[in-house]
C-alpha cells in the first residue's frame, strides 16, 4: 500500500494504547494488558508520540486540554464499518451494539475498545457481506488524507494494496446506488366514514398484542377508554371551516402514543386518507415511528404506510455529497468526514440528519463542514435541474408522504405549511393529531414571527444573489435557477433583473464589521445600526452574556427616516419578485400542452418559492417599518433586540410577534382540517379550578378561537406517584450562591448514587456548577455530562444518560422537555430554582393579555409538570425531584401529580431522605 504522500502520517495499531479519560485522570492499556494511570497532563504529553486507541477523540482531546492529536478513534472505525446503524458513542455503548461484555470501570473500558476493534475489522472481513458503498475505494481515499484506520480495513477487507487499477473513482459515486423515486397519479380524496370507538379500541388491542422484539406491552383500561374518546376527532365534520377537537390529557403511564395511533390508522384505512401525526420534539417522531412497528411488522410495508417528515435543511443533499466527495483528492482535512457521511449516505433509510439512524456523534468526529454542511441549505435546491432529483431524499419523503396513512411530522414543519397554505403540499391535510400540544402555542409563535434582521435580509439576499464571494458556499441566485426557464421570455428577464438590482438594498456578507465601525452600506445597514443604538442607548447590561432589548417607542434620531427610506426600497424589491411569480404561473396555463411534468413542477415550485420568501416576507417587514413612528396594532408586539453569544454581538433587528399567536394558527387550520386531536401529559393547568385548568389548556392550543367548543378528555395516570416519589423543597440554599448551589447538586448526586438530572434556568449557572462538580463525581466513579459544555448533541447526551446506570447529566430547557429515560438511570432530578418566564417585552405584553399572575403562575406550572414528568416513565420507576429554591410559592404545587406532598426540608434532610429513600426500592 503506497501511501507515502499522504499528508498526515500514518501509525501503526499493534502500537496503539487502548486509552479511557475521567475528570482528573487517564487510564491506559497495552495489547500486552500493562495498565497505566496518567494525569491528564502526563497523558497530553504521551499522546503526542503515541497515538491511542480511543472511543471519541475530540472529546478525549478536549478532556487533555489540548487541541487534537492523531489517534485511532473506534468511533469512525464504527461509523466505517457499520453506518447508519445505532451505538452511543462511549466504550460501554460500543460494547453494547457490537454484543461484547459491558464494562464497569475505566479499565474494563480500555479493554472494551481493544475487543471492539477486532470484533468490527472481523465484520469488515466477514465472508459475503453486502456493501450498499466501495468500503475498499472509502478506506484507500481517506487513507490518503492521513486515516490511520485506512492499513487495517483495507487489510480486513483482503485488499492491501488498494482498489483494482481505475475502480477507486467509480467506487465513490454512492449516488449512483440509491434507488430512484417514481412518479404517479395525485390521490384521490379521503372517504368520510367515521371511526367507531369500539374499533379503535379492538385496532388498540391488536397493537399490544402484537410481537416486536424489544418491545413489551400489557393492556390498560385507561388507555382504551383514551383511544375512545380519541376517535371523536375522527367523525365526518358538521360544518364549514369547523373541524372536530378533541382535547385529550393523557397522564404519563397512559400510553397516549398507541391510544391515538389506534383510532388515526383505522381511519386512514377505512378512508384512504392520510393522518398527520405532529410533535415537538425529535426524539416523540422516532418513538412513535417506533411504536407502529407493532402494526407494520413487514419493513416494506411500513414504508410505504408510515413516512417522517421535516423541514428540508433535515436532509443530505446528494449534490453537495457528490461535490464533496469529488473534491476528496484537493481536500485532505476534509476527506475523512466526508467518506464517513458517504458510506451513511449508502446505508441510511431516509437521509434523516437529524434524528433516525444517523449517528449525532458523527458531526463532533468529523467536523460540521463534512456532516451537517452537507445538508440541504435553505434556497439552494435546484429541483429538477438536479441530476439527482430523482433520488432526492427531500424529494422521496414529499411523494412518499402524498400517500402514506401515517405522517410522523413536527409541530414547525406543520405550522410552516398551515401558514403557506401547503407550501410544498398540493392540499393539506384533513386529520392532525399534534402530541406534545402543550408547546403549540411555541411552536406557532415561531411559524407566524416577521425578524427584520441582518441575518434574514442577509439571507434573503443569498438567495437572490447567490454566492457573491469566493468560498465554499455553492449558493446559486435566482439568475442561475431560473435561467433556462425564463430563456427568450423579454418580460420574465426584465423583471429578473429588476429583482437582482431591487435585492443589493440587502447586507451583504461582512455586515456584522460594518456595523460595528459605524460604516453602513446601503438602507437596510442604516437602519439596522440605528435600531443597534436604540438597544444600546436603552438598556443596561451591554457587557454582559445575554440577548438585549428596547421598545421601539420614542426612536433615536434618525431612526424613523432611515425606517422610511427602507421601506421604499424594499418596494422596487417586492414588486418585481411578485410580477416574476405571476408570469411563471401564468406560463403554467399559457403553456400547458408543451411543458412535461418535470418543468411544471419546477416552474410551480419557484413560483411559490417567490411568492413565499420574496413577496410575503418582504410585505411582512415593509408592514413593520410602516407602523414605526404609530402605535402598533393591538394583536401584535413589536420591539428591537441585539442577539448575543456569549456576549459576542450576532445579529440585530425589528421583532415582531403576535399576542396571542394560536389566532393565525387557528385561522390557517380550521378551513382545510376536518379533525384535531391536541393531546399531552400536561396540558390543563394545575390550579384545582377544573374549567381554568381547561380554558388554559384551550388557549394554549388555539381551540378558544375555532368555531365549534372542544370535546374534553382526561385520563388520569396509573402510576403510584404518591408511594413512588418524593418532592423536596431546600429552604436553607442560596440560589444566587453558586457555591451553595454546586455543593448541593454534588451532595444530592453522590445520595443517589448517580441517574441525577441537574436542571438549569441559565446557561451560565450549568456551567459554573459544571466546573465545581465534574472532578469530585469523577472520584467516586459517577461521570458528567453537560448540555452547553460537551459539544455532543442534547439527543447524543440523553443516549448516553441513558446507556450508564451511574451517570448524571446537566442540562437547560431542551433537556427538561425532551427525556425519555425509563428505569434506574434516572431516579433524581434537581432543579435550581423556580423556573419562571423570562421578563422580557413579549412576556409582559402576553402578561397583560392573559391575565397578569395568573399567566406567569401558568407557564411555571407546566414547566414544573414536564420536569417532575420526566422522573416516572413506567411503573416500577421511583425517583425524588428537589428544587434548590427557597421562594417556591405553595401556589404551584399543584405542577405535581395529586397525593404527592411537597415538603420544606434543609439541603441536610433532603440528602438523607434522598439516600434513604433511593435505597429502599
Amino acid at each position: 500500500m503506497d501511501l507515502t504522500a499522504d499528508p498526515t502520517p500514518l501509525h501503526s495499531l499493534d502500537d496503539a494504547p487502548a486509552m479511557v479519560a475521567g475528570a482528573r485522570r487517564v487510564v491506559s492499556l497495552t495489547l500486552d494488558g500493562e495498565v497505566e494511570e496518567l494525569s491528564l497532563a502526563a497523558a497530553a504529553s504521551k499522546v503526542r508520540r503515541q497515538p491511542p486507541l480511543v472511543c471519541h477523540a475530540r472529546a478525549f482531546a478536549r478532556r487533555l486540554g489540548i487541541d487534537g492529536f492523531p489517534a485511532f478513534d473506534v468511533l469512525e472505525l464504527f461509523a466505517f464499518v457499520h453506518p447508519a446503524r445505532f451505538c452511543v458513542p462511549t466504550p460501554r455503548g460500543i460494547a453494547e451494539a457490537l454484543d461484547l461484555p459491558t464494562p464497569d470501570g475505566h479499565e474494563a473500558e480500555a479493554l472494551a475498545l481493544q475487543r471492539a476493534v477486532r470484533r468490527l475489522l472481523g465484520d469488515l472481513g466477514a465472508a459475503g457481506r453486502e456493501e450498499s458503498s466501495d468500503p475498499v475505494a472509502f478506506a484507500w481515499e481517506m487513507g490518503r488524507a492521513g486515516w490511520p484506520w485506512a492499513p487495517a480495513v483495507l487489510a480486513a477487507l483482503g485488499k492491501p494494496d488498494g482498489p483494482e487499477k481505475g475502480a477507486a473513482r467509480s467506487g465513490l459515486r454512492v449516488w449512483t446506488r440509491i434507488k430512484e423515486w417514481e412518479e404517479g397519479a395525485p390521490p384521490p380524496p379521503p372517504a368520510q366514514n367515521p371511526v367507531d370507538p369500539e374499533e379503535a379500541r379492538r385496532r388498540l388491542a391488536a397493537m399490544l398484542s402484537a410481537n416486536v422484539p424489544g418491545k413489551v406491552a400489557e393492556p390498560r383500561p385507561q388507555q382504551a377508554d383514551y383511544s375512545s374518546a380519541v376517535s371523536a376527532a375522527f367523525a365526518p365534520r358538521q360544518l364549514p371551516d369547523t373541524p372536530n377537537v378533541v382535547l385529550a390529557e393523557a397522564g404519563t403511564g397512559v400510553g397516549k402514543t398507541l391510544g391515538y395511533l389506534a383510532p388515526a390508522t383505522v381511519w386512514a384505512e377505512k378512508n384512504g386518507g392520510t393522518v398527520w401525526i405532529s410533535t415537538y420534539t425529535r426524539n416523540l417522531q422516532h418513538q412513535i415511528d417506533a411504536e407502529l412497528d407493532r402494526l407494520y411488522a413487514d419493513p416494506a410495508t411500513k414504508a410505504r404506510k408510515v413516512v417522517l417528515r421535516k423541514g428540508r435543511e433535515n436532509y443530505l443533499c446528494l449534490l453537495n455529497l457528490e461535490e464533496a466527495v469529488r473534491a476528496m483528492p484537493f481536500q485532505p482535512h476534509n476527506a475523512i468526514g466526508v467518506g464517513l457521511m458517504a458510506r451513511w449516505a449508502a446505508a441510511t433509510r431516509d437521509g434523516d440528519m437529524t434524528g433516525g439512524d444517523f449517528p449525532g456523534w458523527l458531526v463532533d468526529i468529523a467536523g460540521r463542514g463534512p456532516t451537517m454542511g452537507l445538508a440541504d441549505r435553505r434556497g439552494e435546491c435546484i429541483y429538477s435541474a438536479c441530476d439527482h432529483y430523482a433520488r432526492c431524499y427531500v424529494e422521496k419523503s414529499i411523494r412518499r408522504a402524498r400517500r402514506a396513512d401515517i405522517v410522523i411530522a413536527n409541530h414547525a414543519l406543520v405550522m410552516v405549511q398551515a401558514a403557506l397554505g401547503g407550501g410544498e403540499e398540493p392540499t393539506l391535510p384533513s386529520r392532525y393529531v399534534f402530541d406534545e400540544g402543550h408547546h403549540v402555542f411555541d411552536a406557532a409563535d415561531s411559524a407566524f414571527a416577521g425578524h427584520l434582521t441582518c441575518r434574514e435580509t442577509q439571507e434573503l439576499r443569498r438567495w437572490l444573489l447567490g454566492a457573491e464571494e469566493t468560498g465554499r458556499s455553492r449558493a446559486r441566485g435566482l439568475k442561475r435557477r431560473l435561467e433556462d426557464i425564463v430563456a427568450g421570455d423579454e418580460e420574465a428577464l426584465r423583471h429578473l433583473d429588476d429583482i437582482l438590482m431591487g435585492a443589493r438594498v440587502l447586507p451583504a456578507d461582512g455586515w456584522s464589521a460594518r456595523l460595528a465601525a459605524d460604516n453602513p452600506q446601503g438602507p437596510t445597514e442604516r437602519f439596522l445600526l440605528l435600531a443597534r443604538q436604540q438597544v444600546y442607548a436603552r438598556t443596561a447590561g451591554q457587557g454582559g452574556p445575554y440577548s438585549l432589548e428596547a421598545d421601539k417607542a420614542y426612536p433615536v434620531d434618525g431612526l424613523l427616516e432611515s425606517a422610511a427610506e427602507l421601506e421604499q426600497a424594499l418596494v422596487r424589491l417586492s414588486e418585481p419578485v411578485e410580477a416574476l411569480a405571476r408570469r411563471l404561473a401564468q406560463r403554467l396555463e399559457d403553456e400547458s400542452a408543451e411543458l412535461d411534468s418535470d418543468q411544471r413542477r419546477r416552474i410551480d415550485a419557484l413560483s411559490r418559492s417567490l411568492h413565499r420568501r420574496g413577496t410575503l416576507t418582504v410585505e411582512a417587514w415593509r408592514a413593520m417599518l410602516r407602523t414605526l413612528p404609530t402605535e402598533t396594532p393591538s394583536h401584535f408586539v413589536d420591539w428591537f433586540a441585539v442577539e448575543r453569544i456569549d456576549g459576542r454581538d450576532v445579529d440585530v433587528g425589528l421583532y415582531r410577534h403576535w399576542v396571542d399567536p394560536t389566532v393565525p394558527f387557528a385561522e390557517a387550520l380550521a378551513g382545510p382540517a376536518h379533525g384535531l386531536v391536541v393531546t399531552s401529559a400536561t396540558l390543563t393547568d394545575g390550579t384545582g379550578d377544573v374549567g381554568q385548568d381547561w380554558r388554559a389548556a384551550e388557549d394554549r392550543c388555539g381551540a378558544s378561537h375555532l368555531p365549534a367548543p372542544a370535546i374534553r378528555a382526561q385520563v388520569p395516570s396509573p402510576f403510584d406517584y404518591p408511594n413512588r416519589t418524593r418532592v423536596f423543597v431546600v429552604n436553607d440554599v442560596r440560589k444566587d450562591d453558586l457555591g451553595q448551589v454546586s455543593a448541593a447538586y454534588k451532595s444530592l448526586f453522590l445520595a443517589a448514587g448517580g441517574g441525577g438530572l441537574g436542571l438549569f434556568t441559565a446557561i451560565s449557572r450549568l456551567r459554573a456548577v459544571r466546573d465545581r462538580i465534574a472532578e469530585p463525581l469523577d472520584q467516586v466513579g459517577i461521570p458528567l455530562y453537560a448540555q452547553h459544555v460537551d459539544p455532543l448533541d442534547v439527543s447524543t447526551l440523553i443516549d448516553i444518560f441513558r446507556n450508564e446506570e451511574h451517570a448524571c447529566l446537566l442540562g437547560t430547557d431542551a433537556v427538561r422537555d425532551g427525556v425519555d429515560v425509563p428505569g434506574r438511570s434516572l431516579r433524581l432530578i434537581v432543579f435550581d430554582r423556580v423556573p419562571w418566564p423570562r421578563p422580557d417585552i413579549l412576556h409582559r405584553a402576553r402578561r397583560e393579555a392573559f391575565g397578569r399572575r395568573r399567566y406567569e403562575d401558568m407557564i411555571t406550572r407546566l414547566r414544573l409538570k414536564q420536569a417532575f414528568g420526566r422522573l416516572v416513565r413506567r411503573a416500577d420507576d421511583t425517583g425524588v425531584f428537589v428544587l434548590l429554591d427557597p421562594m417556591m410559592p405553595s401556589r404551584l404545587a399543584g405542577a405535581f401529580p395529586e397525593g404527592v406532598e411537597m415538603r420544606r426540608v434543609g439541603l441536610k434532610q433532603a440528602v438523607e431522605e434522598t439516600a434513604e429513600f433511593l435505597r429502599g426500592w
